[in-house]
């Protein structure tokens, strides 16, 4: 795939680690021919920056990483999303934030606005007045004798964030799902810019706070890439044990509730415990339950204390106890294998065609993880496999988070054993440049993409959030399902609205 990039445009400098390339519209328009029959080159991220869309591949073949780049000065470009459906909603994004169109875009409704904001096209160079009379969202028409619509949502009965749903169906048979999102958009790429790094990073903590850490540490990563800045080998450490931390917490929450949407309350209890252990834990031996803010450029902004190290050990022995004996109560309980074995089913050429990962992905075959490929520190030092199922359904994601609990546990302890002593930050010195990294969050791959100004002003910051190729993928999984499961099978998922709503 490199060979190809450098062949059809011009390397860029000050972009790190991975290389950018600059693109002619006309080698642009190649290249989404070219992505037409090349299955294994997966999209990353689509995202634009004033008049100028990015775009990041990976060849997983290869398991390398490029970005392409093609400025726009009227405005438009050729969609991507016709070959990668993943980048549907990302253009519609561009669309309503910089005013930059996809051209034959496979769907131009908006997207993130709501024509509720104070200003149209917020990151565009002239932000045009608001629209005095907007247009109610033109939502999918019901078509078919016997068909009736369910709106439901955005406000829902649980304490979560709002998004609406809005089923077709026959009788209680889900025929086709339509989401609508962006509820709780934040402006966090326009708050992002013009800020330090230092106040940057904390927006980028908040980008979804059950993964603070990954977030974070993929925001300090596309710094120290942008910088060329380095960071004290007991800091990279100290991050793979936070993002493990995270990631049980988040895994025993998520397992959890699943069996609590399928109407056993005990597992909810149990694993509940479980992760308020992991997160009591993570406040004594980091000063915050989430890790908020810990996770900073040049390093992290604490130390492990003397006593952490017996309280983290503690914590592994205990769950590796008491997990067990729940999972087998999970796999033999036949009420709750009736709720999800075949329930929310994706097919694993959608999950591809779409890019997903984490547990949506490896629950249908798509075994990727940013940990092992491209791949980054301090994993290559570490012994751990990635759980892959092909069913595709409700039980296949409980099994994948499973499975990561018991590798997380091994890595946790495995961390411990290796943790250097050493400094735990060093000062970034700004530095003009433009970075991206990707993070694996306990939902999937995060990337991050920043450019940094000769005196540590960030421009532009790009969060992509996994759930952005997650999301599209539960209107999938419903189709054909009643409705009482959706629950079950939106738990599954457990897609992030903020991460998602930016």
């Amino acid at each position: 795939m490199l060979d190809y990039l450098a062949s059809v445009g011009l390397r860029a400098e000050n972009h790190r680690p991975y290389p950018r390339f600059d693109l002619s519209r006309e080698a642009w328009a190649e290249l989404v021919t070219t992505l037409a029959a090349k299955d294994d080159w997966s999209l990353l991220g689509l995202w634009a920056d004033t008049a100028i869309v990015h775009m990041a591949l990976r060849d997983e073949a290869a398991m390398t990483v490029g970005v392409v780049s093609l400025s726009c000065p009227e405005g438009r470009f050729p969609s991507v999303g016709g070959v990668r459906p993943g980048a549907i909603r990302l253009e519609r994004t561009i669309q309503d934030l910089f005013g930059i169109c996809a051209e034959s875009l496979v769907d131009p409704r908006p997207w993130l606005d709501h024509d509720s904001w104070p200003i149209r096209l917020p990151l565009s160079a002239d932000p045009p007045d608001p629209l005095g009379q907007p247009e109610p969202y033109p939502f999918l028409p019901v078509e078919g004798p016997g068909l009736h619509q369910i709106p439901v949502g955005p406000v829902h009965a649980g304490i979560i964030e709002p998004g609406h749903f809005r089923f077709t169906c026959n009788g209680e048979t889900v025929v086709r799902l339509e989401q609508r999102l962006g509820y709780v958009h934040k402006g966090t790429e326009w708050l992002m810019a013009g800020r330090s790094i230092a106040e940057a990073g904390k927006l980028a903590a908040r980008v979804s706070g059950d993964s603070t850490v990954a977030h974070s540490w993929a925001f300090a990563g596309a710094v120290e890439a942008a910088v060329g800045a380095p960071v004290p080998p007991r800091a990279v450490w100290l991050r793979a044990l936070m993002a493990e931390l995270e990631r049980l917490a988040n895994h025993l929450g998520d397992i959890g509730a699943i069996c609590n949407d399928a109407s056993f309350a005990f597992m909810l209890a149990e694993c509940g415990l479980l992760r308020e252990k992991v997160l009591r834990t993570a406040d004594a031996c980091f000063g915050h339950r989430l890790m908020m803010d810990r996770i900073v450029p040049g390093g992290v902004a604490v130390d492990l204390p003397a006593e952490g190290r017996d309280a983290i050990l503690g914590l592994v022995r205990d769950i590796a106890v008491a997990f067990p004996p729940l999972v087998r109560i999970y796999d033999e309980k036949a009420s709750l294998q009736d709720r999800t074995v075949g329930t929310g089913r994706v097919d694993g050429g959608l999950v591809n065609r779409f890019g997903a990962g984490g547990h949506v992905g490896r629950a249908s075959g798509r075994g990727l993880d940013a940990r092992l490929g491209p791949g980054y520190a301090p994993y290559d030092e570490l012994e751990f496999s990635v759980p892959v199922f092909t069913e595709g359904d409700v039980n296949a994601r409980v099994w994948v988070r499973i499975r990561e609990v018991e590798a997380s546990l091994s890595l946790v302890q495995q961390i411990l054993d290796k943790l250097p002593d050493g400094p735990v930050h060093v000062p970034v010195v700004p530095m003009a440049g433009q970075g991206m990294t990707l993070v694996e969050s306990f939902r999937g791959e995060i990337m991050t993409w920043v450019a940094v100004r000769e005196d540590g002003i960030v421009t532009r910051c790009h969060p992509r959030d996994p759930s952005w190729f997650q999301w599209p993928l539960l209107e999938a999984a419903i189709e054909g399902n009643i409705v009482a499961d959706f629950p079950l099978c939106n738990k599954s998922f457990n897609c992030s609205y903020s991460g998602h709503d930016l």
